[in-house]
């Protein structure tokens, strides 16, 4: 059965599914695996299913099943998908983006000069962002500790990873490389030189916070600055999630996502994908915030008493005892 009672007709979803993983998925042997999982599945019956829904939950847990690559989906759009490749992520992130003062709703300075800056629900497409991400910043500069608040940052653009770093590192810094299937080429992802407005800078106290619900481009961030010693990362481990992805309308509710690159950091030599970022410190969601502050602040004491302050932040200095 490839036509639903209600008009869906499944088979063609299938094969063009099938066939863009073929095409594009960064890892060519499982796509060939997960193709022919599809087309089998199909012949059984799994997916004769009334709605796009529905169809879209089956066929995303059988794409999941063999390597749990989360940003492998067939996702379900209520309003019709445009059908230009890509437009219905930029179409769903240009109204978070909206929604959200572009994606830095909060700026707050806390008590003992520790500023605490949220970037949610999305670092967005650079060209967007800039200037109210660049804002939010450049207000939190002159703070003598930051606090990064990455626990509802579901992913977004690695251009503006790398533009946030600008503003928390003091020169140009290798930050990752992305693998790319289209060309067989590897992409390095550098801080920018300059950055509008203020820098926070490199030296002074940073904190990430992490959640299981953080994601792909934020966590990217938390990794990278990990990696680079930068940052110390305070809360739970994200979900891992490290394959650039593409959409692709397949139906007018259905985008087919497919991962076209792999992260490849220069420190780590690997990434996130299935293990998520680890905590440096780590403890529940809800207490990051208030388990950052006190580092910061116990920090910031240590400092003014004369203890030792070296100027990139080492995990190892912030493990609970």
């Amino acid at each position: 059965m490839t036509t639903t009672a209600h008009g869906l007709s499944v088979a063609p979803v299938i094969e063009a599914t099938s066939q863009l993983l073929l095409e594009h998925y960064v890892f060519p042997d499982v796509a060939e695996q997960l193709a022919g999982l599809l087309r089998r599945r199909l012949a059984d019956g799994a997916y004769d299913v009334e709605d796009a829904a529905d169809l879209a939950g089956l066929v995303t847990a059988d794409l999941q099943s063999l390597n749990g690559d989360l940003h492998l989906r067939l996702k379900h759009h209520v309003g019709p998908v445009p059908a230009k490749q890509g437009a219905a992520t930029l179409a769903r992130m240009r109204e978070k983006f909206d929604s959200s003062l572009g994606g830095a709703p909060r700026v707050e300075l806390l008590g003992g000069r520790v500023a605490v800056l949220e970037l949610a629900p999305a670092l967005f497409p650079l060209p967007w962002t800039a200037e109210p991400l660049g804002a939010a910043l450049t207000l939190a500069a002159p703070a003598d500790a930051l606090i990064l608040d990455l626990r509802d940052n579901t992913g977004g653009d690695p251009d503006t990873v790398a533009f946030v770093c600008g503003h928390l590192l003091d020169e140009r810094t290798h930050l990752n490389s992305m693998y790319w299937r289209d060309g067989d080429r590897l992409e390095q992802s550098w801080s920018p030189a300059h950055v509008p407005g203020a820098r926070f800078g490199g030296s002074k106290p940073l904190y990430v916070l992490t959640s299981a619900r953080t994601f792909s481009a934020g966590e990217e961030l938390a990794y990278d600055l990990q990696q680079l010693g930068r940052a110390v990362v305070v809360g739970e481990a994200t979900s891992g999630g490290a394959h650039p992805c593409d959409g692709w309308t397949v139906h007018p509710h259905l985008e087919a996502t497919i991962p076209v690159g792999r992260a490849v950091n220069p420190v780590s030599g690997t990434n996130w994908e299935g293990t998520g970022v680890r905590p440096d410190v780590p403890c529940a969601a809800e207490d990051a915030l208030d388990r950052a502050r006190a580092l910061a602040e116990a920090r910031l004491t240590g400092v003014q008493s004369g203890e030792p302050h070296d100027a990139a932040v080492h995990p190892a200095q912030e493990q609970p005892s």
